[in-house]
């Protein structure tokens, strides 16, 4: 068991050997985000662009607009919100080939409190036009779309986590940018989830079945675009609960409202998250429970 952040940092050294136009740019937290590992073996292709997110930013679209393949790391804090114009006007109305791979994304970040606690940043990045935003469950899933990021010409957003998280996927495990992966099927309910909540669900799934109920469970990996098909099968059993490491405002859960609407489908949709207001400071098993996205918050919300 590792962190998705640690296998970021893996897939960046081999990815390397595929994608010679290849540089990643860290802001002062290599150590924290594992693009330590990349710099270790390639320290001519790493740039510490120092406490300056915005100007690593426009950095990055430099390189972009010269034929590179800039990677872009730090907290997700401020990839999304202290560089935010940057991306949007730099890189995104330009459509250059820039990644966002950011980590120690939502109450996940634990004891760094609510200052570095991005509960808002899927909201943001989903918003910004041409803007493809991808969330692993699990050390594979990281591996997969970090190659998937590389594999399109364009913007692209990557939430990991800080913790080390259970293994979900094989190594046989399929992604593609609009997809998702049914991990369980069901008859009674559906839970979609994105990132570390994937695992949570999965979880529950199984305490529901030992009190009858038959949850299918939905790895949402891609939140834009969002894959309409299994939101569709979902709503055909009437019941939907989400549930992401992220505010109820902008995420996954209105994603998937917005995909019912659109679709013109009908289903009871209970979406938990944080609920308008800023995370706090604690272990993240703790805070899962504090802001109910936990396993018996998941029961619960799938049971009434």
């Amino acid at each position: 068991m590792k962190a998705n952040r640690q296998a970021y940092g893996e897939a960046l050294v081999e990815l390397f050997e595929k994608k010679d136009n290849l540089v990643v740019l860290d802001a002062d937290l290599a150590k924290a985000t594992y693009t330590e590992i990349f710099r270790k073996a390639h320290p001519d292709r790493f740039i510490d662009c120092g406490i300056a997110e915005a100007n690593m930013t426009t950095v990055a679209a430099g390189l972009a607009a010269s034929g590179m393949m800039p990677f872009i790391s730090t907290f997700a804090v401020f990839a999304t919100l202290r560089a935010s114009e940057q991306f949007r006007n730099s890189v995104c109305y330009p459509h250059l080939n820039v990644k966002i791979a950011a980590t120690h994304a939502g109450v996940e970040c634990g004891a760094d409190g609510a200052t570095h606690q991005a509960i808002e940043d899927v909201a943001v990045m989903r918003a910004l036009p041409g803007n493809t935003v991808l969330v692993p469950a699990d050390p594979t899933a990281t591996r997969a779309l970090v190659f998937l990021a590389a594999s399109f010409d364009g913007p692209c957003y990557i939430r990991m986590g800080r913790d080390k998280v259970a293994d979900v996927y094989d190594e046989k495990a399929e992604f593609k940018v609009g997809g998702s992966n049914c991990l369980r099927d069901g008859k009674d309910v559906a839970i979609l989830a994105m990132g570390s909540r994937v695992k949570a669900a999965l979880d529950a799934a199984e305490i529901l079945k030992d009190k009858g109920v038959d949850a299918a469970v939905y790895d949402m990996y891609s939140l834009k675009p969002l894959d309409e098909g299994a939101v569709a099968k979902a709503a055909a059993l009437g019941k939907i609960v989400t549930v992401e490491d992220h505010g109820i405002t902008g995420g996954l859960g209105s994603a998937v409202c917005e995909s019912i609407c659109r679709q013109g489908l009908c289903a009871k949709v209970k979406s938990l998250g944080i609920v308008d207001t800023f995370g706090r400071s604690g272990d993240s098993s703790e805070l899962f429970k504090y802001f109910h996205i936990d396993v018996s918050d998941i029961v619960d919300a799938a049971l009434n």
